[in-house]
């Protein structure tokens, strides 16, 4: 039998002597300096295909139980259905409607900017501090999309992870993430480099600059717990873990969000492996809530939130006839039983509740509510669950109650956003304010999306700036409103009877029959998805028209709407969208407390 030919053992024993040494080169540790890791939820302040594709890698990377996880992300062949909209709707559905939110915007998110001067400010507030303490900052993000050195672990996508080589050997060649969009149509992307997941992440850069603990810090939504959140902790544990076992450091880490680490205790056991993507755990730790999140109780936060509502009151109209809607966004489903995301929400609503009520005695605590966007639905006709038009066909998260059996919060916080709006407008209010508490940077989403989201049920013309126009926020157009919301969807409609493709139907109460709209000008357009499928994020038939009044209080089978007033039980009033902090520097003093006093326990 022929002998397998192996290398020496001590040329094997040289090369990992020399791996490790390159790996674990020594750095001399400073009690008095402390690492300050601030999370976020990242993002990218232009609209590029290479973005998108780190976006998504990212938000993929987090679940290892996920196809994108397990197929393509360290798998060359398949680089490129990351972003493919021939592969992906979910893709194209984001690059189309992120094109129009971008270009509304001025061609820039101001996002990035805001988090940079948040973290010169909280650098500044730390810099003072008299303990005697040097504190070092670095940022994370959920999806660092154009900064791919501040996701937590960037060598965790350069590298195979152990558990792939080892389940899947050698499945088609997997290879570190290095791809620069050599398959796409358009070609490599301009400036990327190969290299760039071979590098230092934020958590690498803080212990080599001698750090002593890390302290992280969370406002990925607004400071509430959150999955996403919990996905950056995790990962920044990992690339701290490493670190400490080649170092034979033991370099503690501290999460003020979450100082009990409920989370982690919570998460469920069995499966070992199990994520959200996994449906219900087969055990589950039971862990009751604690009321442990310093960020989402603070009440100088929910102040700078209530301020951000009241500068989008009404001049003219008085605070009894004023409504406010606190709008936030939820979980993944099954997320529930490990993320108190919604039950630290409710905490910060009643903060802000409190205070709108104590400084405005005038206002109706009744007209302060709250509301989460739509969910996938059970349709009756083919028994699947999918996106609906009765839910907007949105999907913005199950809004369930931590540890709870798919339980959606009690009223005055439990409503869906359109469900708010038409329970306001039935008791009379004049002016709706929409909050947003948990987005306290303005970004592409509450900047674009919940407008479009408002406008669509309660109109464009009623938008209080609708007549000067915001060329500040928008400053090509003054406004962030599409012709119609879905503007990701495919437009092209198959008539139900001859099966010709026509342009579909989006305006409101349908269009003549010129023979260029599919069935006669329906509206919306009838479902495009065979009925034996789930109806895909592309269905025309999910489509709002954006009308001047809205379409709450109209009947489409009437006829077009009048775009000179409201009509039927269509809104008199007028709304507006809340002002985010975004760099008021109490933001950087509320966190920079918070450090302090994670420092101090840490010692005591």
């Amino acid at each position: 039998m022929k002998k397998t030919k192996t290398a020496p053992f001590s040329v094997l024993l040289v090369f990992f002597l020399l791996l490790f040494c390159a790996c674990c080169e020594d750095v001399e540790v400073d009690e008095n300096k402390i690492g300050v890791l601030y999370v976020v939820h990242g993002g990218m302040k232009e609209l590029k295909p290479q973005y998108m594709w780190e976006a998504a890698v990212h938000q993929f990377s987090y679940d290892y139980n996920h196809a994108i996880y397990n197929f393509i992300i360290w798998n060359p062949l398949f680089w490129n259905m990351v972003i493919d909209s021939d592969a992906t709707e979910f893709a194209k559905r984001f690059l189309e409607m992120y094109a129009f939110g971008y270009e509304r915007m001025g061609g820039t998110d101001p996002y990035p900017d805001i988090i940079e001067q948040r973290m010169i400010d909280l650098q500044t507030q730390l810099d003072n501090n008299t303990l005697g303490l040097t504190f070092v900052l670095d940022w994370a993000g959920y999806m660092a999309a154009e900064e791919p050195d501040h996701y937590p672990y960037p060598r965790f996508l350069y590298h195979i992870p152990n558990v792939l080589t080892t389940a899947f050997p050698p499945l088609m060649g997997f290879a570190g993430c290095r791809y620069c969009g050599e398959y796409e149509d358009n070609g490599t992307w301009e400036g990327c480099d190969p290299e760039r997941y071979n590098v230092d992440g934020p958590i690498e850069r803080l212990l080599k600059k001698g750090v002593s603990k890390i302290i992280a810090i969370d406002t990925t939504t607004g400071g509430v717990r959150f999955s996403k959140s919990f996905d950056v902790i995790e990962m920044s544990k990992k690339a701290l873990e490493d670190w400490n076992d080649c170092h034979g450091t033991d370099i503690p880490f501290v999460w003020v969000n979450d100082p009990n680490d409920l989370m982690e205790r919570s998460y469920p056991t069995e499966p070992k492996r199990w994520t959200a993507s996994s449906d219900d755990p087969e055990t589950d730790a039971d862990v009751p809530l604690d009321a442990g999140n310093p960020i989402a109780s603070d009440l100088d936060l929910a102040l700078m939130l209530t301020e951000g509502i009241e500068a989008s009151f009404s001049d003219s109209v008085s605070d009894n006839d004023t409504g406010v809607i606190l709008f936030n966004h939820a979980l993944h489903d099954y997320n529930e039983y490990f993320d108190p995301k919604i039950d630290d929400t409710l905490i910060l609503n009643e903060n802000i509740k409190a205070l709108l009520v104590d400084r405005h005695p005038e206002i109706n605590p009744e007209n302060i509510i709250g509301a989460f966007g739509g969910i996938k639905e059970i349709n009756e006709e083919n028994g699947l669950e999918e996106r609906i038009r009765e839910q907007r066909g949105e999907t913005y998260g199950y809004a369930w109650l931590y540890q709870s059996d798919k339980q959606f919060p009690d009223k005055p916080w439990g409503y869906r956003y359109w469900n708010a709006c038409e329970y306001l407008i039935e008791r009379g209010v004049k002016h709706i304010v929409i909050g947003f508490p948990q987005m306290i940077e303005d970004n592409n989403l509450n900047l674009i999306e919940v407008p479009n989201q408002f406008g669509k049920e309660i109109g464009i013309k009623t938008w209080a700036k609708y007549e000067e126009g915001d060329y500040t926020l928008y400053p090509d157009v003054g406004h962030p409103f599409a012709d119609y919301w879905g503007v990701w969807v495919d437009d092209a409609c198959e008539d139900s009877v001859t099966g010709e493709q026509l342009k579909c139907c989006f305006v409101m109460g349908g269009c003549p029959d010129n023979g260029t709209y599919a069935d006669n000008g329906t509206y919306p357009p009838l479902r495009q998805t065979d009925p034996d499928r789930k109806r895909n994020d592309l269905d025309a038939s999910l489509v709002f028209d954006m009308s001047a009044y809205g379409h709450l209080g109209y009947d489409p089978e009437m006829g077009a709407p009048d775009p000179s007033g409201p009509v039927q039980d269509q809104y008199t009033g007028t709304w507006d969208m809340y002002r985010p902090p975004n760099d008021d520097p109490r933001i950087a003093n509320m966190l920079a407390k918070y450090v302090l006093n994670a420092v101090t326990n840490e010692s005591e």
